[in-house]
């Protein structure tokens, strides 16, 4: 097990910093435990990071940062009931690799693959697709090491409502050592990206959303363009365009996007310059190739982020909405917004809760004054029944975050039995499931009215 003492951290995106007491990486399951149940015998607190890439400060810790770097990796297949137990700490791109030396895939993917897999399942990290629901809805089961190190096997078949409480538990709950993860056949996809009119893209939204697997659109501020991505199955061979795709991904969205953003965060009147060379400079894409390499974008641009959940049926509202704020306000806007969507599913935390959802994303390029531009945002999405992406910036409370979810307050009745001491709490965990407050036996209904 390997153990530093006092080492700074902070996040991929530079908005979370901190000095944590100690950073351990256990090296197995059984050190896991061992650890956990020390640092319970000696009132520690402690929190798990995977690849930093949250914007909130779920990671940050003034005590113990616990690392799952050392567990990467698959311990089992069952080829009969199409699953594979996974360690938690593995990438997802080692993850998508492996499978496919097994004949084997994810359903589907978000359009980064450096996470854990226990980390993005926590936040509800989702890809696009209307028959898809998030990451954490392909888990079949989750071995979780708890508060008092021990581990606790949980499934749709035991203990169902700590399974539902943790798919989506922002690492609440406990550590979560391995999960039994629903997998496919591995696929090849047929990627299109195409230049167009938001006005086009909002006119044939239902189309494009029907007729694709998957689908999703980048629009810039102050432009009439997006870049639509298609992507379906196809029965022709991996290899068409790749090298194009590739250099497109990180010579054009990435060295020169980047230069382009840095030179409007040095004269910030030339962030609307920048979104108009970028939608002018839309590269048409036609690559085919197995599904998690298309899946996932390389991301070198390092920018700040908040996402919203909204009522599939609100997108164009909502997007119609943000344009005119942005052309009122006049922000310093150097990147686009993403507009993604999620079939509904029955996670207690999940964003996609209970509704078919659209994912909007707004961002800023890192070191660019960001505040307003998502505040104002925000009220919007707020109009809407918006529900933050846990691992995006958001300024929501828990007071008004918990009329959004029905099973809140289950999810706090479960989170008190299985942590009362808060082991894996930090200030911003506490704050958000409001851990002083005494947890009672309303239901989560009634305690959604008391807090309105």
């Amino acid at each position: 097990m390997a153990v530093t003492q006092g080492t700074r951290w902070q996040n991929w995106s530079g908005s979370v910093k901190g000095q944590p007491r100690q950073v351990v990486m256990p090296g197995s399951i059984n050190e896991l435990e061992q650890r956990v149940g020390v640092f319970a015998r000696e009132g520690r607190h402690v929190r798990v990071v995977g690849s930093g890439h949250s914007f909130t400060p779920l990671a940050q810790s003034d005590d113990v940062l616990l690392s799952l770097d050392n567990l990467q990796g698959i311990q089992s297949i069952d080829a009969e009931h199409g699953t594979v137990t996974v360690l938690g700490g593995t990438k997802l791109k080692l993850l998508g690799d492996t499978l496919l030396a097994h004949g084997l895939a994810q359903e589907n993917l978000g359009d980064i693959d450096v996470q854990s897999i226990a980390g993005a399942i926590s936040t509800g990290t989702h890809g696009t697709g209307i028959s898809f629901g998030s990451l954490a809805t392909q888990i079949e089961g989750i071995t979780l090491v708890t508060a008092t190190g021990e581990l606790l096997e949980c499934s749709p078949e035991q203990h169902p409502d700590i399974f539902k409480a943790a798919q989506v538990s922002l690492g609440a709950l406990g550590i979560i050592a391995s999960v039994k993860l629903r997998v496919v056949p591995a696929k090849v996809l047929h990627y299109q990206g195409l230049r167009k009119k938001l006005s086009d893209c909002l006119d044939h939204l239902e189309q494009y959303k029907q007729e694709n697997s998957h689908f999703e659109f980048f629009w810039f501020p102050y432009t009439e363009w997006v870049q639509a991505k298609f992507i379906n199955p196809t029965s022709e061979p991996p290899g068409k365009n790749t090298l194009w795709g590739t250099l497109n991904k990180i010579v054009l969205e990435n060295w020169v996007y980047g230069s382009l953003c840095a030179m409007s965060r040095a004269i910030p009147g030339l962030a609307k310059s920048v979104c108009k060379i970028s939608g002018n400079s839309i590269a048409n894409v036609d690559e085919i190739n197995y599904s998690h390499r298309l899946f996932s974008t390389p991301r070198m641009v390092r920018f700040q982020e908040m996402e919203y959940n909204i009522p599939a049926e609100h997108t164009r509202a909502v997007i119609t909405e943000i344009q005119q704020c942005i052309e009122q306000r006049q922000f310093a806007v150097n990147f686009p917004l993403e507009c993604r969507f999620v079939h509904g599913d029955d996670i207690w935390l999940s964003p996609a809760y209970q509704r078919e959802s659209a994912y909007i994303a707004v961002h800023m390029y890192r070191g660019m004054p960001y505040q307003s531009y998502f505040s104002h945002v925000e009220e919007i999405f707020k109009r809407y029944q918006g529900r933050p992406h846990w691992g995006k910036l958001h300024t929501r409370t828990a007071r008004e975050l918990a009329p959004l979810y029905p099973r809140w307050h289950d999810f706090r009745c479960i989170r008190a039995a299985l942590d009362p001491d808060g082991m894996f709490l930090n200030d911003y965990l506490r704050a958000l499931f409001d851990a002083n407050t005494p947890v009672t036996g309303v239901t989560g209904e009634e305690e959604a009215r008391t807090t309105n």
